[in-house]
């Protein structure tokens, strides 16, 4: 389908666009099925990754990273997403769990763990959603007590990405129970820790190649120096001024798996026959193509505006809110519409068609869900 040139694209982003391109061709998109049978990618992805320098790509590189932006991020999302992989835990990595530390972290914390993360030694995940609650962060359970020089952390985790392969942990705990939100704080667990646990590796609907596991944190004493910023209760503060982002790299994604399946779909109504023509010169195939392809173009133009917005520091929180629950729900359209046109092969897992289809469905859920978007997006009005 006809594609103009995001207005934040650089000379620069095009190389890199190229170099993530063939790494995805090379080390992702053919080991699909694999990783799917295993549910997690291969630990040597992470250390490859790391060594063509696709870590942690908006870290400044005195911490070890590429020292470039969110568009150098996003990048590389857009072609993992373009290449059918769902699998690599790199936006949350590298997205998410490393600017928390760049944001908040002390000098002795950023200097500790982002080499690290960049290299690919270690792999990064966070910890918020619980058994008992999910979008709903005030409800947590798991505590962060202070004993002497240390935190002793309990309490348990679910659907956390990179969960069994994660060396460090940004945890959501309370500090303070008694303070609702204002007793959240955010505790660093390498998982080498004594008392840390990890459960099962979670079987989904889609998604099937990623890490997504259950934590467990049994009396785990990590030192007082792990708490994230170095101060009591700013927890919650913390995750809204970070939630914005996160929810762009889930609308970012979500632009490059429209596209990407418009763009599957065109080809196969082109080359399958039916009836003695081929399905693109149906006019259901034409109109409803043609709608996916308008929904498409609507989509990049907010989610592009939204990443301008973000890297001039002026993306709100209603506003990434609207990016998150208008891209995911156009991309559950449209890849649904997709399906249809390919017919029964559109149900077969071996088609990428298929799977981006069974992908789609939780990202209306994670990173808060849709209906918590515009509840959002409600109180701003």
């Amino acid at each position: 389908m006809p594609k103009r040139r995001s207005t934040w694209m650089t000379e620069d982003l095009d190389q890199l666009r190229e170099l993530a391109r063939t790494f995805v061709a090379k080390e992702m998109t053919p080991n699909q099925e694999r990783w799917a049978e295993q549910k997690q990618v291969d630990r040597a992805l992470w250390t490859k990754a790391g060594e063509v320098g696709l870590l942690c790509l908006s870290i400044p590189e005195e911490y070890g990273g590429g020292g470039g932006t969110f568009a150098h991020e996003a990048v590389v999302i857009e072609e993992q997403a373009r290449g059918g992989d769902s699998s690599w835990g790199n936006s949350v990595h590298s997205g998410i769990v490393a600017p928390y530390l760049l944001a908040y972290g002390t000098e002795e914390q950023k200097l500790r763990w982002l080499p690290k993360l960049a290299g690919g030694e270690f792999v990064g995940a966070i910890a918020m959603s619980e058994p008992g609650a999910g979008s709903d962060l005030q409800g947590i359970r798991t505590k962060a007590v202070r004993d002497g020089d240390e935190y002793v952390v309990s309490g348990s985790k679910t659907f956390i990405t990179n969960g069994s392969q994660a060396d460090l942990v940004v945890v959501v705990a309370k500090t303070d129970p008694e303070r609702g939100a204002a007793g959240i704080s955010l505790v660093v667990v390498e998982t080498s820790t004594p008392g840390f646990r990890r459960g099962r590796v979670l079987d989904k609907v889609g998604m099937k190649g990623q890490d997504t596991a259950e934590l467990f944190f049994d009396d785990v004493r990590v030192p007082a120096g792990n708490l994230l910023g170095g101060v009591e209760g700013q927890g919650f503060v913390q995750l809204m001024n970070q939630l914005p982002q996160e929810r762009l790299i889930i609308a970012v994604a979500s632009i490059a798996g429209i596209e990407a399946a418009v763009d599957m779909t065109l080809e196969y109504v082109k080359d399958r026959t039916a009836f003695g023509r081929e399905l693109i010169k149906f006019q259901n195939t034409r109109f409803t193509l043609a709608e996916c392809a308008t929904e498409a173009a609507v989509t990049r133009s907010f989610v592009d505006d939204c990443v301008n917005r973000h890297l001039a520091g002026e993306l709100d929180i209603p506003t990434a809110a609207m990016a998150k629950w208008w891209s995911t729900e156009r991309l559950c359209r449209v890849v649904d519409e997709c399906v249809q046109l390919f017919g029964g092969y559109g149900y077969m897992t071996e088609y990428p068609i298929a799977r981006a289809w069974a992908d789609a469905r939780v990202q209306k859920i994670y990173g808060g869900t849709n209906e918590i978007m515009k509840e959002i997006i409600a109180r701003s009005l």
